[in-house]
């Protein structure tokens, strides 16, 4: 299954003309997820080619316009691009009473298609989507208003049949299907086959966890410990520490001891302040904590490996 994330938007409080405020797509088996929604993100969708018919799901971190901005209009947009099925937006509650404030006509009676808004809880990792597939929890954050990180976990897959079994023990769908969910087989003689016979293991479930505006924290390092992506922000270099902490954010190296600490795999570092054309010193100075990092780009994409 597909497992990847595309940057939509990786800087801090203003776009600008070479990087917009924050919002990306996260892809698993088919599936989009939308995190985050900043000014002009359906704009950057049709850029990159993001197919709007795809997203079901929207997570918004907090309610500073730098990540939510852009909702009404890619609501709006939906609409009038005529969508039908349901849009389940996971956010702070106090978002559906903006939205229904500033769009109440649009919201309670012409919209094409039902929107269920999903109040993110405010104590520990708390289960907000379960499909098929993937689990999605939420965890709070600390910065100057309510604020929450988000963690995508793989469900673990069935075991995987050795397809030589089938036809050597002539199986049926129903024997199949319980020789999966890791039950032996017994054959007509009485003789067992384990399990570990005829099947091999699945592949190890994978992880993605975002981490939005916040200072450094102990306890986001006990919600992500060993994931396989890290996304953290990252909206100063190690000089501004003193100003990262006034504004409850974290710097370059900050982020790269969280990676550390937790024993994630990849770093991805984001929301980069304006003051920077190039993020090169913040790139360098994570590495020189976390080796594995990377700095995001506008239209970047990484696979969850």
């Amino acid at each position: 299954m597909s497992f990847n994330v595309k940057i939509l938007g990786c800087g801090s409080a203003l776009p600008t003309t070479y990087r917009n405020a924050t919002a990306q797509v996260v892809t698993h088996n088919g599936q989009m997820y939308l995190v985050d929604c900043a000014e002009a993100t359906q704009v950057v969708m049709r850029r990159h080619g993001v197919r709007f018919g795809g997203l079901n799901h929207i997570f918004i971190s907090h309610l500073h316009g730098d990540h939510f901005f852009g909702l009404f209009g890619l609501l709006s947009s939906l609409d009038l691009m005529g969508r039908k099925g349901d849009i389940y937006i996971h956010c702070p509650a106090r978002l559906q009473l903006m939205l229904e404030s500033q769009y109440s006509p649009i919201i309670v009676n012409e919209l094409g298609y039902a929107l269920h808004f999903v109040p993110l809880l405010p104590d520990g990792l708390s289960l907000t989507m379960d499909s098929k597939h993937v689990q999605v929890y939420s965890f709070p954050l600390n910065h100057r208003i309510a604020t929450w990180g988000f963690l995508f976990r793989e469900k673990q897959a069935q075991r995987n049949i050795v397809k030589e079994c089938i036809e050597r023990y002539n199986l049926k769908i129903a024997e199949i299907v319980a020789i999966k969910n890791g039950s032996d087989l017994t054959l007509e003689d009485g003789t067992v086959i384990p399990n570990s016979e005829l099947t091999i293991d699945p592949p190890k479930p994978r992880s993605y966890a975002f981490v939005s505006d916040t200072t450094k924290l102990d306890s986001v390092i006990e919600y992500v410990s060993g994931v396989d992506v890290l996304y953290h922000e990252a909206t100063y270099d190690n000089s501004y520490e003193k100003r990262a902490s006034e504004t409850f954010h974290c710097t370059a190296g900050q982020a790269a001891q969280v990676a550390r600490d937790a024993g994630v795999g990849r770093l991805v570092i984001g929301h980069f302040s304006g003051r920077y054309d190039s993020v090169s010193l913040l790139e360098r100075q994570a590495r020189e904590i976390f080796p594995n990092t990377v700095a995001a780009k506008d239209g970047m994409v990484f696979d969850v490996i």
